[in-house]
């Protein structure tokens, strides 16, 4: 199990503008380890853990090819929403809202990518 994933920003005002209310959304708030530099996002009880920030070593943020984080929604509605936010927020469309698959009750799922270009998901398993 994974205890959290990152992202590098280059602008961490501008990133927590994007990921301040889509965090929200899926119950998690910058928890007390935030710093300029650093956002720590959390739920009450840890479940989701994600961090964005500049890098370590002082070079340039890039996005990884390849990468993708993926957040599990409570509902359909969410998903929906969290796509929606992000595109508003200045995040491009990769991938509507919609069941992948056959099964109807299955994988909804929606995919943007920030500002940065850092490529993510939303998804809820089962009926709606």
């Amino acid at each position: 199990m994974a205890g959290h994933a990152m992202y590098g920003t280059n602008d961490v005002a501008a990133s927590r503008k994007f990921y301040d209310p889509i965090m929200a959304k899926l119950g998690a708030v910058p928890n007390p380890w935030t710093s300029p530099s650093r956002v720590f996002y959390a739920t009450s009880t840890g479940e989701l853990q994600f961090v964005i920030g500049t890098p370590l070593n002082g070079e340039r943020a890039t996005v990884g090819n390849g990468t993708m984080i993926a957040f599990i929604a409570a509902c359909r509605q969410d998903v929906d929403d969290i796509h929606r936010i992000a595109l508003e927020l200045g995040g491009s469309d990769e991938g509507p809202p919609g069941i992948r698959g056959d099964d109807p009750n299955g994988f909804y799922a929606a995919y943007f990518r920030d500002p940065e270009g850092h490529k993510l998901s939303v998804y809820r398993f089962g009926p709606p």
